[in-house]
């Protein structure tokens, strides 16, 4: 739930709107904040908030007792390693500001582009000169009859009908498959099988169509990622070699 705290004017979203606005007013550094200064305005505005009947919710009061808390870190001695270590009592509450800062900033940025929201820009009417357009239509049309419009309405279907590809149509049935991977599979691994070695060009020298060196190049492919042959090129465009992997057994 939303809630404005003003005090002096200023309004304040939370207990960190409020601590910003005391880092800024006092030009602090916000990573080395005045804990002892900052803690004592802080609470003295929780004191004026009182003065005015104004509920303090707890968010600010957890916000005063950490101040509090981190005060009292400052100014009590360090007396063993793990204090050290823990370093600035400070940082978790910078960071958190840090981050709140962010938010508000994106939060500021997004109000400001809903006010450009629904706005409508129209284009400036333009005057159009009918009567250019009005008579070069005339010139169009000027001494053309009724005999040349259908001589050139013949003229475009014909070129219409000669560029349709007559000979090109589909074929009447689907033909069964010839070859198929499965099949290509077992015939390539009988093949390898009598040479480890097998050239591919070998294999495409061998197909009678395209479909088949396309099922061919599948078959192959479908080999390699079972493992059944490996593939080596020594170079760019130079010749493809087919190897049979060995079993277990036969090493």
């Amino acid at each position: 739930m939303e809630y404005n705290i003003k005090i002096s004017d200023l309004n304040f979203e939370g207990p960190f709107d409020l601590l910003l606005h005391l880092i800024k007013k006092n030009e602090m550094d916000i990573y080395d904040i005045k804990i002892y200064d900052i803690t004592n305005e802080y609470l003295n505005y929780l004191n004026q908030m009182k003065e005015v009947d104004l509920e303090i919710t707890s968010e600010f009061i957890v916000m005063a007792s950490t101040l509090l808390e981190i005060k009292s870190k400052m100014l009590l001695p360090r007396t063993n390693d793990k204090e050290e270590e823990e370093g600035d009592p400070r940082a978790q509450l910078v960071e958190k500001l840090l981050e709140y800062k962010r938010f508000k900033a994106v939060a500021a940025y997004f109000k400001e582009r809903i006010g450009d929201t629904g706005y409508l820009f129209s284009k400036k009417p333009e005057i159009i000169d009918d009567k250019a357009i009005n008579k070069n239509d005339e010139d169009i049309f000027k001494n053309i009859t009724m005999l040349d419009l259908y001589n050139l309405y013949n003229d475009l279907i014909n070129r219409y009908r000669n560029k349709k590809n007559q000979n090109n149509t589909l074929p009447d049935h689907i033909p069964v498959d010839k070859y198929k991977i499965e099949d290509k599979m077992v015939e390539l691994k009988a093949k390898i099988q009598s040479g480890y070695k097998y050239k591919f060009t070998e294999l495409i020298q061998l197909c009678e169509s395209k479909i088949e060196v396309v099922v061919s190049f599948l078959a192959l492919l479908e080999l390699i990622r079972v493992k059944n042959v490996k593939v080596y090129q020594e170079a760019n465009f130079k010749e493809i070699y087919i190897e049979r992997v060995e079993t277990n057994e036969e090493r």
